[in-house]
């Protein structure tokens, strides 16, 4: 990545480690535009289980890539990849400094790495694959992918619907296996210089009791009537993208009877967890020289006066 590049500040970390505090005190310091990067703060409707800033919080720190689809539709790391890159340009052509927090590191290595160009969703043959599933079973479908991509389907879970689905829509789609795009040369290139800030725990207990905390918290903000009223809305479903999302996957299975409410909080809670530990499995992956880790355990002053020394040093 060349140093000529202008910068880019990339806030990443687990769950619950207070990267949002953290972004809108950096715009308070430097002038710097927020892009959220989360998968489920994407959609209308999804407020407290995906922890979205409040209305006043978004007045004075505006963050993009909030509110821009609804829950029935489904969003792309492709699409995020789209609409981030506009945003990009859009900020450094103001002469300002892209922001972009979260903790969806799908988003970010697709920005990062670029995209295979796979043909977009269509809904009539994602409708036929769907009520296929619905009637002959997943593992049906896994066997026909099989047949069809072997590869993919060496890749893929046969359990996981989603990926099972999308590798067979391509198929039909295209002709061609998934796995034959995915070898094909990607645009890759990122207009920016990445600046990458990394908030994680220094003791994983302490993560673990402020998921815990978090997540009563959203309970007592109302989070169970905002799922009842996306399950009464009739045109959402549990395999939908944003209802497997975690919390709304298990409150949606309680509303559907299959937990009673303790059992729904406790699953919750150790969803919450074990997403925790993937994001923090996948940072491991990031290369130590490129990026900035430190403890969300620290006083918030402290972390702030850290992450402004070490974007100092990288010429922000």
């Amino acid at each position: 990545m060349s140093d000529t590049l202008p910068p880019a500040i990339f806030l990443m970390g687990p769950t619950a480690t207070g990267k949002t505090d953290l972004a809108i005190a950096l715009c308070k310091e430097l002038p710097c535009d927020i892009i959220s990067v989360d998968s489920v703060m994407v959609y209308r409707g999804m407020d407290i289980g995906s922890a979205k800033p409040d209305m006043a919080t978004l007045a004075a720190a505006p963050h993009r890539l909030i509110d821009i689809c609804d829950p029935a539709e489904p969003f792309s790391a492709a699409q995020f990849r789209q609409r981030a890159m506009a945003d990009i340009n859009e900020i450094l052509a103001r002469g300002r400094i892209p922001l972009l927090v979260g903790g969806t590191m799908l988003y970010f290595r697709a920005l990062e790495q670029g995209l295979s160009a796979l043909p977009s969703s269509d809904p009539a043959v994602r409708t036929r694959l769907e009520t296929e599933l619905g009637e002959q079973g997943l593992a049906h479908l896994h066997t026909r992918l099989v047949r069809v991509d072997p590869e993919a389907a060496a890749r893929i879970h046969v359990n996981d619907p989603q990926r099972t689905l999308r590798a067979l829509e391509v198929f039909e789609l295209s002709g061609q296996p998934m796995s034959t795009f995915l070898q094909q040369d990607i645009d890759n290139h990122l207009p920016c210089r990445p600046i990458k800030v990394v908030l994680t725990p220094a003791d994983r207990a302490a993560l673990h009791r402020r998921i815990e905390r978090r997540f009563q918290i959203m309970l007592e903000q109302g989070f169970m009537a905002e799922v009842e009223a996306l399950h009464q809305r009739g045109n959402l479903h549990a395999d939908l993208p944003s209802m497997r999302a975690v919390g709304y996957r298990q409150a949606w299975a309680h509303l559907d009877g299959q937990w009673d409410y303790e059992t729904m909080v406790e699953k919750g809670i150790i969803a919450t967890r074990q997403f925790a530990k993937r994001q923090l499995t996948w940072l491991k992956h990031e290369p130590e020289d490129v990026m900035f880790r430190l403890s969300f355990e620290e006083k918030p002053k402290q972390i702030l006066a850290q992450v402004l020394k070490y974007l100092a040093a990288s010429a922000i």
